[in-house]
């Protein structure tokens, strides 16, 4: 068995920092050893690149462009009428993803269009996703990389995104059948859609790439007030053999580097030597 490997998400926390090149610094000073970044396009590549270098972390994970912010899009791989669009996105992120040395980007699904009813068009648009998906899996295989689909809660979250539920998404991954397209399993969104964490865990993890975390319901750090035991979470996933990062993905309720108290107690309990400066 063997400890469990944690990323900072940038775009998530030290929101007191400006930039991402000094949340990447910070990251590195906090003890983390790889992080990830949501959208780094506003970012010149090789920028990024050198911070990360600079702060001794490996990028683990992006995302494909949202789409249009201004019109509400959230990700293009489900959207019909968008599939040349999220092309376009893709090829920018496998350029991001190859100057980062980032190994993994998440295939975001979209929103289901404004004023459209979800049961009548959720056929047309898993077609869609599907036919983007397999387009996305050879061109990320010409580089070696991978693609993840994360299911967003619509309870909380947002109402309108497509990718809902674990099974949903193993399912569209099921009929696409490419080996290097991957489930991304944040327990936040998990918890609030379907709860049976340990049932869903131990089903899902064989085809699951990356892992986030964020306490529910208020997502806060994993050590905060809320539903989730991450003690117990932790431990079933390195019982589970999980060998892929866990993202820290949550919302911190005060100054992201004391609220890594909770980190610095797991990576005390198994002699990391990096715990921060």
């Amino acid at each position: 068995m063997a400890p469990l490997r944690f990323s900072a998400n940038v775009s998530w926390l030290f929101p007191e920092l400006p930039g991402l090149p000094e949340r990447l610094h910070a990251a590195g000073r906090a003890g983390f050893e790889a992080a990830e970044v949501a959208w780094p396009y506003a970012e010149p590549p090789q920028a990024l690149a050198s911070a990360a270098r600079a702060a001794g972390l490996r990028l683990v994970l992006i995302n494909t462009p949202r789409g249009d912010h201004e019109k509400g899009e959230m990700g293009l791989g489900a959207v019909p009428g968008r599939q040349a669009a999220f092309r376009e996105g893709l090829e920018q992120a496998v350029l991001y993803a190859k100057a980062l040395g980032c190994p993994r980007i998440h295939l975001m699904a979209g929103r289901v269009p404004q004023g459209a009813n979800r049961a009548v068009v959720k056929g047309d648009m898993e077609t869609v996703f599907v036919e983007n998906l397999r387009h996305a899996a050879g061109v990320l295989a010409q580089e070696n990389l991978v693609g993840l689909l994360e299911p967003i809660n619509t309870r909380l979250t947002d109402p309108q995104y497509f990718l809902d539920t674990p099974q949903q998404a193993a399912a569209i991954l099921q009929k696409v059948g490419r080996p290097n397209l991957q489930l991304q399993m944040d327990i936040f969104h998990w918890q609030i859609m379907d709860g049976n964490l340990t049932g869903n865990i131990r089903e899902f993890l064989p085809i699951v790439g990356h892992v986030q975390v964020a306490q529910v319901p208020d997502r806060g750090e994993p050590g905060s007030s809320g539903e989730l035991d991450f003690t117990y979470l932790f431990q079933l996933l390195e019982d589970e053999g999980y060998q892929g990062f866990v993202g820290c993905e949550y919302r911190p309720r005060g100054d992201t580097v004391e609220g890594l108290s909770w980190l610095r107690s797991y990576w005390d309990r198994w002699g990391h030597p990096r715990t921060g400066q």
